[in-house]
């Protein structure tokens, strides 16, 4: 039945039409995550000696059993997000006489392989053969590196059962976010070390076998967890369900007062609400808004005179991030239903439109939730003000037109990360011009007339272009027209 499995995924792979693409994705990836393996593997292999110089520890191997819990949070968020679920059609066999528990058993245990499976192997093996085997004993070093796997392969299963669990709720991410924030600012701060209370777990595992042992046990019983949910899940009329996540509330009303253009707008906003692949681009930008604390507490960027330039570059992204990242995949997002699109009377028009005043909506959000940034000083304002000027007035209008240039199509329902379906090389290049832009009109003036002059020019160009919206607007809604056809003709391809 695996043999059965494999045959059939490699034949649907095969077979696509846009196979060769797809495969030379594929070896890109490949080749990237075999050069981070390789950099993950050189950070395990000088761990201990980082360790060593760096903070020079009694007991190496005890100061890091202290940190490991951290490396396990870490783990949690980039699973959240990267972690793909193990998604193979259930529709097309649940009606066969095959197994249930047989195609859940294959799902589960092919979302194993993959490189996060592999990642604490190549961080902490390196380290149990240098530091603790020579310190405690080969078996020692065994039993320890045993129940770091053990632990991050419980993760794995945990994690798919959350995810399906939760669906991406908001809640849950910020539940998520505020347990690492709490657990080591507390550390920081002196008040309670979450490190410290799990460290006696791996270090009695240099001396005895019960913790490999035990965490073995909460493994499986994690599998299981995943399995019964699975199992008990996969019906086809639950596949066919409504998330209650999808309920009409979500609908902004206000955006009817726009017209055709606002009614695509909340159109628009159900997708994203809607589909995985959207809700995970919206998320990470409410993320990324804690973009500007890598920078603007660093004293590497203070200047005593005037502000770094660099801080022009981060209210760019702050304040404009999801139009820079959701902007990129301007028709792509469309592509399943472009053809409805296209047969209404001015439904193109309206479906750019609706994109822009969305663009602008969540552009307004991301600004208004910066201004606490203030606290850092009046400067980080102001240039949050330049820049989302600038972002409403002018970059807006070079994403679009740059995302227009042969969009591709793309399933919604699968993750955003590490899929790159509809993704081609103008949203690799975009970013140049997108963020050498501000910096065009920023840096002549801000050398001729000081550092605020630039960013008066910088609102004073957005606030134009916001007053060009309607011609500016124009020429994206005209390039759509003009090549209406081969869009929906490259959208009709099956992916």
């Amino acid at each position: 039945m695996i043999k059965t499995f494999i045959q059939l995924e490699i034949l649907k792979r095969s077979r696509s039409t846009s196979f060769a693409r797809s495969l030379a994705i594929g070896i890109f990836l490949g080749f990237m995550a075999l050069l981070l393996m390789g950099y993950l593997l050189l950070i395990g292999i000088g761990m201990k000696y980082i360790i060593e110089e760096f903070f020079s520890p009694k007991n190496t191997a005890e100061f890091l059993n202290t940190y490991l819990i951290y490396f396990f949070l870490f783990e949690i968020i980039y699973r959240y997000f990267v972690q793909q679920l193990p998604v193979f059609s259930l529709e097309n066999f649940l009606h066969l006489p095959i197994p249930k528990s047989g195609i859940i058993h294959y799902l589960l245990i092919s979302s194993f392989i993959s490189p996060l499976s592999i990642i604490p192997l190549l961080l902490f093996g390196p380290f149990a053969y240098l530091e603790i085997a020579p310190s405690y004993g080969l078996i020692a070093s065994w039993v320890w590196l045993g129940s770091v796997l053990l632990t991050s392969w419980s993760i794995h299963w945990f994690m798919l059962w959350f995810k399906q669990r939760f669906e991406d709720s908001f809640v849950v991410i910020l539940v998520l976010f505020a347990v690492i924030l709490l657990g080591s600012g507390s550390a920081y701060f002196g008040w309670f070390d979450i490190g410290a209370f799990f460290e006696p777990v791996f270090t009695f595992a240099l001396e005895h076998a019960v913790p490999v042992v035990l965490l073995a046990l909460v493994m499986v019983c994690s599998y299981f967890l995943c399995f019964a949910f699975y199992r008990q899940n996969a019906y086809l009329e639950d596949i066919g369900e409504e998330d209650p996540f999808h309920s009409g509330a979500a609908s902004l009303g206000f955006l009817s007062k726009f017209g055709m253009a606002g009614e695509m707008a909340n159109l628009e906003w159900k997708l994203i609400l809607r589909h995985k692949k959207s809700r995970t681009y919206l998320t990470l930008c409410f993320f990324f808004l804690l973009y500007g604390l890598i920078f603007y507490v660093n004293p590497a960027y203070v200047s005593q005179d005037g502000f770094s330039y660099l801080f022009i570059f981060v209210g760019m992204f702050i304040t404009g991030i999801f139009m820079l990242q959701y902007g990129q995949l301007f028709l792509s997002w469309n592509s399943a239903s472009f053809d409805f699109f296209l047969h209404q009377r001015r439904g193109l028009e309206a479906l750019v439109k609706g994109k822009y005043l969305l663009f602008a909506g969540v552009s307004v959000v991301c600004f208004l939730l910066s201004i606490p940034y203030a606290y850092f000083g009046w400067d980080i304002l102001w240039i949050h003000l330049a820049t989302f000027l600038f972002n409403m007035g002018i970059t807006v209008h070079l994403v679009i037109y740059l995302a227009l240039w042969k969009p591709k199509p793309m399933d919604l329902n699968k993750g955003a990360m590490f899929n790159y379906e509809g993704v081609g090389i103008a949203q690799f290049l975009m970013i140049i011009p997108m963020m050498a832009a501000p910096y065009v009109v920023f840096l002549p003036v801000a050398y001729l007339g000081g550092d605020y002059a630039g960013l008066i020019a910088l609102g004073v160009i957005g606030l134009l272009g916001m007053i060009a919206y309607p011609k500016l607007s124009d020429i994206s809604v005209q390039k759509v027209l003009n090549n209406r056809y081969e869009i929906s003709s490259s959208f009709r391809q099956e992916l």
